[in-house]
């Protein structure tokens, strides 16, 4: 295919959004309509981590292997329909998986140019070690004054127990799209990346496709913001979706993989596969629109995106529409994922039933604490007793009385850290009336545990490399460069929502009358996830009705005015201050929270800095990824005006 003769919008479906993800869908993907170009997102946060000591042993391939099982499926229709491969399951080795597709290419003798993109890794550069001060590596938020970092960020400075630095496990910088541009140029059919930013391939497809300069940001950040909706498969499909159970479960059971479609001018269209399952609606593409955000500039090593202004409609059935995108030069540096050996860390979980439970975990928590020496409980790094559930009020089981205490701990040392589950034995008959535990208690064990530590490195700083395998068994690489100009990073935007004039027409309405007790649920719809040890969660009012009709009725007009209304008080009712209110007892002084408002989305959105601790596999939160936090807040209950809920 030609990118010069390229007028339509380009075709890019995803195949994965995380190294779980079946093979197959890059099958499916390819074969249930056409396409362009395929992408593929492997890695979270930790995938290179967990790997990364046994790669470096020898004892691991370094590729994601589900990346390797769909490519050797699907290769045969990559040749036949000049569809380009782009995805980040190169891993850690991105070269050992294109040497193993390009053996591929020559058994089945397939007209195909394999390359792979060199530059992410940096661990010989700032490693081996953990730095020994915090300004060797500039941690991510380290330009955000009113965040102050959780308490274990830096807990790597304190060494190990005989005064050595703490090793380090691997640093993988983000890179951008320019390199895989630069291979698609110069030939490349198959690109294996490693870390590349979830939406760079994306970004990367659409450049090429319409021949942009690096410098058409708005372009640039329309795609990136396409990247961000697709890149987690079925999460903008019905996945992981808070409207869910608004339609039929069994169309949810396996919902189809997106494609987005981009125009020349970097708007795009969220769709899928027709007859595959799941939905695209407005509703499913803002809800992925939400997540993992940091505030209404969405960075990326090629552009910043300007995401305020926002529009999402749908233009037909599983058919959405995405545009109000603008771009300006990117940052100048990167995000760098950093991980370390954090020590060792355990979990217990133990059992209560009904008649006064509070008291019970009271009760063992001190005991707990008295069979601990003072030695041990100056090593632990963390201690937690963690209230899970509440006992039913008039239970019809045991199992609706039952509620669990989830005991978590973390230390440098293995002897503190099982020292917990020892001080149980002291326990053994004391314990509260009824005490009863899982039979399985392996997760007492101490077991060394990867901690995050997310920071910034320069752009300029990397040498990022895009390398072609020839025929001749040579590989051509070439420099790819450097963005021509960066814009200096910014104060994140942060601000409650005006006041509204009790003269104003809407007041009465929304402030002045009669309210009624729902769940915010109810009327909102929401996602959550994490970044790091941050929480970002996003709120909206579904749709009620499609955008594609072209005469109202009056049915419809009182629908859509509900709805607007519903997004005026949403925006007026979630301040700041609400929102701590709402995290409840979760709420620590020493959390920071950002809120901004996207107008034509009628959305608000929250960054919670530091409530997931150090994040990732370092987070002592039963729900240390935050997915789960959405939906806790849609079940507390809220005041909303009566005339916005007839």
């Amino acid at each position: 295919m030609s990118n010069k003769r390229a007028k339509r919008p380009v075709r890019v479906a995803n195949c994965s959004g995380y190294h779980g993800d079946p093979a197959y869908e890059m099958y499916r993907q390819t074969t249930l309509g056409d396409v362009d170009f395929i992408t593929g997102d492997y890695l979270a946060e930790v995938n290179l981590a967990n790997n990364a000591e046994a790669w470096r042993a020898g004892k691991h391939p370094g590729y994601e292997e589900t990346a390797w099982e769909g490519i050797q499926q699907t290769i045969g229709v990559i040749a036949e329909k000049g569809i380009k491969v782009v995805i980040n399951g190169g891993a850690l080795d991105p070269k050992a998986l294109a040497l193993k597709v390009q053996g591929l290419v020559r058994e089945r003798n397939l007209n195909l140019r394999v390359a792979y993109l060199s530059g992410d890794d940096v661990y010989d550069r700032v490693g081996p070690n953990m730095p020994t001060t915090k300004e060797e590596l500039q941690h991510l938020d380290s330009d955000n004054s009113s965040a102050a970092p959780a308490a274990l960020t830096y807990a790597f400075l304190r060494g190990t127990a005989d005064g050595k630095p703490i090793p380090m496990v691997s640093a993988h910088a983000y890179l951008g799209a320019r390199g895989i541009v630069h291979g698609l140029r110069n030939g490349a059919d198959i690109i294996l990346c490693g870390r590349v930013a979830d939406a760079s391939p994306v970004i990367a497809a659409s450049w090429f496709w319409h021949d942009w300069a690096e410098t058409d940001y708005d372009e640039l950040a329309g795609a990136l913001i396409a990247g961000h909706l697709i890149e987690c498969s079925a999460y903008v499909t019905g996945g992981n979706f808070s409207g869910f159970d608004r339609y039929n479960l069994d169309d949810l059971i396996e919902p189809g993989f997106p494609i987005a479609e981009i125009d020349a001018d970097g708007t795009c269209i969220i769709t899928k596969h027709p007859g595959t399952k799941g939905m695209v609606t407005v509703d499913t593409v803002l809800c992925q629109f939400l997540y993992e955000l940091q505030g209404t500039v969405y960075l990326n090593s090629d552009v910043n995106a300007y995401i305020g202004n926002v529009a999402v409609e749908e233009v037909e059935k599983d058919r959405i529409r995405v545009s109000g995108i603008k771009g300006t030069a990117p940052p100048p540096t990167t995000k760098l994922a950093v991980f370390y050996q954090g020590g060792y860390q355990a979990e217990i979980l133990l059992n209560a039933t009904g008649y006064a439970t509070s008291k019970k975990w009271d009760l063992l928590e001190k005991q707990i604490r008295y069979f601990l020496p003072d030695s041990v409980q100056k090593e632990l790094e963390t201690l937690e007793f963690q209230r899970i559930g509440t006992p039913s009020s008039n239970p019809t089981s045991q199992a609706s009385s039952t509620t669990y205490l989830r005991i978590f701990i973390a230390s440098r040392s293995p002897h503190a850290v099982g020292a917990v589950g020892l001080a149980l034995r002291n326990i053994s008959l004391k314990h509260f009336s009824g005490f009863h535990s899982t039979l399985d208690m392996r997760t007492a064990i101490p077991r060394p545990f990867l901690a995050y530590y997310p920071a910034l490195i320069a752009q300029a700083d990397l040498d990022e490399r895009i390398n072609l395998l020839n025929d001749d068994n040579t590989i051509t690489s070439i420099e790819t460069g450097h963005p021509p100009a960066y814009a200096p990073l910014q104060p994140r935007e942060n601000y409650d929502p005006p006041s509204i004039s009790p003269e104003g027409p809407d007041y009465k309405t929304l402030f002045d009358g009669l309210t009624k007790r729902v769940k915010l649920g109810d009327v909102v719809l929401a996602r959550s996830g994490d970044k790091g040890g941050n929480l970002n969660v996003g709120f909206f009012v579904p749709s009620s009705l499609p955008s594609s009709f072209t005469i109202e009725t009056d049915t419809q007009r009182r629908l859509r005015e509900k709805q607007q209304g519903l997004g005026l008080w949403l925006r007026h009712y979630l301040t700041t201050s609400r929102m701590r209110d709402l995290l409840g007892t979760d709420w620590r002084d020493e959390y920071f929270i950002e809120r901004v408002e996207f107008p034509a989305i009628g959305a608000v959105h929250f960054v919670i800095y530091g409530i997931l601790g150090r994040g990732v596999s370092s987070s002592s939160r039963l729900d240390g990824l935050g997915k789960g936090v959405a939906d806790w807040l849609r079940d507390v209950v809220v005041e909303v005006p009566v005339p916005l809920l007839e």
